[in-house]
């Protein structure tokens, strides 16, 4: 184990340096290219132009960007310990739609001028609605068709309400552009309002990682890991609310941006293997990576929305994850 462990020691370092080569490429790249020394100008307040650019518009949009690809991922993770289940993940099981569903809701009928906090919170509804649907619809136990079915299934009447909600409950411009850009995904015009929001990313994150033994029981089985000292109907109702907070939040700010909590999971584990006290860093910075690639390359093809991008990669990867399963 203890050589195993060794030989994958390399894997968060190189993500992490990833990460910090895409945060830089990130607040250089855009209409207005900053240089290094234009970066490191702004960022020292030597630069008036520079500053601006830099944390009114690009540095909250990175930081939403790394603070949502680290919460779809982990959720992604959760949720496949939780259904014991490789092909589980947020947006697939209807956990990301039931969120954007809330989210709409909320900007139909006007609750997003109350306060800052409504929108996450109508989000965070919407998603714990579409989780006690699928666990009703696809009961303790059920095959990978199943949930797949029930997912599709609610993900379709979700989408049927979004689009009831876009096409009939708003008169205003403004209101359909918001809608939009629930449907579609991204990180563009994110401010620090939305930074703000998205901080329940980072509690969920620091509560999950204590859980990783528990997880690694857990996928023994509910009896093997209730035999071992696992309080199995405690464990997954953390896990239960761990996913939702991390999924409504991360569609709260970012909108639907699909297949990242398939993808970032299921490529590290196939690389370090199944420990989940390995695995959350790692999904955490992973998830963040990817969508901060997603992000630029569909800045640098001409302005491609990020769930446009996210759904071209992982849609692929899926259908293959199916074909090899068959």
């Amino acid at each position: 184990m203890n050589a195993r462990r060794f030989s994958h020691a390399w894997v968060l370092p190189v993500l992490a340096g990833v990460l910090v080569a895409l945060v830089f490429v990130s607040l250089a790249w855009g209409e207005l290219t900053l240089s290094p020394a234009q970066l490191w100008a702004g960022l020292n307040n030597t630069d008036e132009l520079a500053r601006t650019v830099l944390f009114q518009l690009r540095l909250p949009r990175v930081i939403t960007g790394i603070l949502v690809g680290a919460a779809l991922s982990a959720g992604g993770l959760v949720m496949q310990a939780y259904f014991r289940n490789s092909l589980a993940s947020p947006d697939l099981l209807g956990v990301s739609s039931g969120a954007a569903a809330g989210a709409v809701s909320a900007i139909v009928f006007g609750w997003t001028v109350v306060a800052l906090w409504v929108l996450p919170l109508a989000a965070v509804a919407g998603a714990v609605a579409a989780t006690l649907a699928v666990l009703a619809l696809a009961k303790r136990g059920a095959s990978s068709e199943r949930l797949l079915l029930a997912g599709v299934a609610l993900n379709a009447l979700l989408g049927a309400v979004t689009s009831y909600q876009l096409s009939h409950g708003v008169a205003l411009w403004e209101r359909n552009a918001q809608l939009l850009f629930w449907l579609l995904g991204g990180l563009e015009d994110r401010s620090w309002l939305h930074v703000l929001a998205a901080l329940p990313i980072v509690a969920a994150a620091a509560l999950l990682w204590p859980l990783g033994r528990q997880m690694d029981l857990l996928s023994l089985g509910e009896t093997e890991a209730q035999s071992l000292g696992v309080d199995v109907k405690r464990l997954r109702r953390k896990l239960l609310v761990l996913a939702t907070v991390l999924a409504a939040t991360a569609t709260a700010v970012a909108g639907i941006v699909g297949f990242v909590g398939l993808v970032v999971p299921h490529a590290l584990r196939l690389l370090v293997g199944p420990e989940h006290r390995r695995l959350v860093p790692l999904c955490l910075t992973g998830g963040a990576v990817f969508v901060l690639s997603c992000d630029l390359a569909g800045r640098m093809a001409g302005g491609l929305r990020l769930g446009i991008v996210t759904a071209l990669i992982g849609g692929p990867f899926f259908l293959w994850l199916l074909r090899k399963r068959a």
